[in-house]
């Protein structure tokens, strides 16, 4: 079990994001308030809650590239890409888009190859990921460039040492919030008393902003006491066999934290073998269909679920403004909404949620 483990060190506090700290980041409002854009984000996300309006002039078809860490069980990254060509569609948008998913964390060498080949061809636009310190330097190169045009996905928190100098748009949800929605649910739940586990995503900017700001935010708000933290690089079954290590020496941990949607369901199955669901409670993290069908069947007990259609949409809107030559209309962020999901939610409410947050996706989904 060891060999497919790595358990962090119980009070371990340094993570080596990007070499960095959460310093180097620019929280959502704090950039806002640097660049003046409240009324460019303002008038941004009204046009995204809006049906298209076609493109304004005739366009030339533009060739964009998705380089997505989407062999994972979660549906986010799949749904990004078709709400996005959904939109682009409505808009009137003449474009070839290539697709090209790769493994979280442990590609970074076929991603470098895959940024480089998209360079290459001529990209107009370019949809990446900033997770591990290698994408910063890959980052780097292309934003020297005048082509491509990068969209950073999944991150909603600029670089401070990029300062004004940004790539095109940053779209995604606010995992801080998301983590802090959860972390005021399991605090309620439990009274702020007890002991809970962490099982994180990676060494990375995605495991640091769900799963350290998680334990901050509530070790400063409640008597909660972190007793195992876990990498599982987005691996289910490195989440199950975690689980059931964690359980072997704290089996009265009142609820483990899960990062991701592939961690939860590693937890859920450790949590069936042992038949402790429902007495150790878990959290799934997006509130995907599989995620949401786990919280339906009584396996999962909370999500934090993402308007997730809004991503796509955001990046069609994004791109439809700068084929107008209307960048300054464009914020550098756009940050979608979440809802926290429940055990034992009405369907009607559900429905509600669903329809909205897949709006161009749900039909996929039967």
């Amino acid at each position: 079990m060891k060999h497919y483990i790595f358990k962090l060190i119980i009070l371990m506090c340094a993570f080596n994001i990007l070499n960095a700290g959460n310093s180097d980041y620019f929280a959502i409002d704090e950039y806002i308030e640097f660049t003046n854009q409240e009324k460019i984000s303002n008038d941004f996300i009204a046009q995204i809650q809006k049906d298209a309006v076609k493109i304004k002039q005739e366009n030339k078809k533009i060739r964009i590239v998705l380089v997505y860490p989407g062999k994972q069980l979660t549906d986010y990254w799949m749904k990004s890409k078709v709400s996005f060509e959904k939109r682009l569609n409505e808009l009137g948008i003449n474009y070839e888009l290539v697709l090209h998913f790769t493994k979280p964390h442990v590609e970074t060498r076929v991603q470098s190859k895959l940024l480089l080949k998209a360079i290459k061809d001529n990209t107009d636009y370019l949809v990446f990921v900033l997770d591990a310190s290698k994408h910063a330097k890959f980052i780097e190169r292309i934003m020297s460039r005048e082509k491509p045009k990068l969209i950073l996905q999944n991150i909603t928190t600029p670089l401070r040492k990029w300062q004004k100098d940004q790539p095109f748009l940053y779209v995604g949800f606010d995992h801080m919030l998301g983590s802090q929605m959860l972390a005021n649910y399991y605090i309620k739940k439990t009274k702020g008393k007890g002991k809970y586990a962490v099982l994180y995503t990676s060494n990375g900017y995605i495991g640091y902003m769900r799963g350290t700001k998680f334990i901050d935010y509530v070790s400063k708000n409640s008597d909660l006491k972190v007793v195992h933290e876990y990498y599982t690089n987005t691996s289910k079954d490195k989440a199950r066999l975690a689980t059931l290590d964690l359980l072997k020496i704290d089996p009265d941990v009142k609820f483990i934290y899960a990062c991701s949607t592939d961690i939860a369901l590693g937890v859920v199955e450790a949590l069936k073998e042992k038949n402790l669901v429902g007495k150790v409670l878990v959290n799934g993290w997006g509130g995907g269909n599989s995620e949401l069908k786990a919280i339906q069947d009584g396996f999962m007990d909370v999500t934090v679920m993402r308007m997730n259609d809004d991503n796509g949409v955001a990046m069609a809107e994004g791109i439809k403004l700068d084929l107008e030559n209307r960048r300054d209309k464009i914020p550098t962020i756009f940050s979608g909404d979440f809802a926290l999901v429940e055990r034992g939610i009405k369907q009607e409410e559900l429905e509600k949620l669903k329809k909205r947050a897949f709006r161009y996706t749900s039909d996929d989904d039967k």
